[in-house]
């Protein structure tokens, strides 16, 4: 099935049948650029540049079969984040259908030129059992005429008994990279972390920037709104831009971890790295009928990137 959802010049938006037969929108723009984004977890899967290069990561093992999660791209953590909490890990919003939003509120300002799908995801009354908050989960994204990629998340408090409830929240976005050891993260030096691997004890980053050469599962805290990772063998940068996502997560499994996975190959954590725009250690709190926001945006900057600066738009 394909359903053209809008044309405009040749950037498009259409919905077709993706793997197993779950339905996915695709969202096209007129220099190449692709997003595909599947309505199982309202899951981006794809973001391609001009060139068709694939610039996130998805496991050749992942499964698209409901309820698993699916390995790769941009799974969506709500109502928490890895396991902090009763529900199964990240929540249930990646492993729930969403739907397309085909009324969304306003946003502040429209995009220009850009392509975008509107997704909801409301609880429903088994997540009731498990979570018992009514919730309205609005996912809004864009690609624009740079190619960059934009998620912006809204979520209302729509509890029948006017209680509030309170949230975490994380992007789990998982970057293709050439090798791992030869990657770069920076704009997190000096911060305060989290290590998951360590029972969330906190420490402070030392680096001038964050190189990897095992196993790494930790939350930095109170993070700029860029940050930056750097892929010389690629001679690209990706630069995350974030706003209402305070804490950023970095992970990669590593060799033993990645071994003991099944929707994961043995070797693809060399080919891999998740950097989560998140909030993670004050979780959000949320009134009756009362909405937060946050979004992530991804660019990609080419080798004449400079180490150190984080606006792209600085030439060096």
């Amino acid at each position: 099935m394909t359903e053209e959802i809008s044309t405009s010049g040749n950037r498009s938006v259409e919905i077709i049948d993706g793997i197993n037969g779950l339905q996915k929108v695709i969202l096209h723009q007129h220099h190449g650029s692709s997003v595909e984004v599947y309505l199982y977890g309202g899951h981006v899967t794809s973001w391609k540049n001009e060139q068709g290069e694939e610039l996130l990561f998805m496991s050749n093992k992942a499964t698209f079969t409901p309820p698993n999660p699916i390995r790769g791209g941009i799974p969506i953590c709500f109502p928490h984040f890895s396991n902090v909490g009763s529900l199964e890990l990240h929540g249930f919003a990646r492993n729930r259908l969403w739907s397309v939003d085909n009324d969304p509120p306003p946003f502040p300002t429209n995009p220009t030129n850009r392509v975008f799908i509107d997704l909801i995801f409301k609880s429903t009354e088994d997540d009731l059992k498990t979570w018992p908050h009514s919730f309205e989960y609005r996912l809004r994204v864009s690609l624009g005429p740079v190619g960059d990629l934009l998620l912006i998340s809204r979520v209302r408090n729509t509890n029948t008994d006017g209680k509030p409830f309170s949230f975490t929240v994380a992007y789990k976005t998982y970057f293709s990279v050439s090798d791992i050891s030869e990657i770069r993260v920076e704009g997190l030096e000096t911060l305060d972390y989290l290590d998951n691997l360590q029972n969330r004890e906190r420490f402070t980053e030392q680096g001038d920037a964050i190189t990897f050469e095992s196993e790494i599962d930790k939350v930095y805290l109170s993070t700029p709104t860029k940050i930056a990772i750097i892929d010389h063998e690629k001679k690209r940068t990706f630069v995350i831009r974030k706003d209402g996502l305070p804490d950023a997560g970095v992970w990669n499994p590593w060799d033993k971890k990645a071994k003991a996975m099944p929707d994961f190959g043995d070797d693809e954590y060399k080919h891999m790295l998740c950097v989560e725009a998140a909030a993670v250690e004050y979780p959000i709190t949320l009134k009756l009928g009362e909405e937060w926001k946050g979004r992530q945006q991804l660019l990609v900057v080419h080798s004449s990137y400079c180490s150190g600066k984080l606006d792209p738009h600085i030439v060096c």
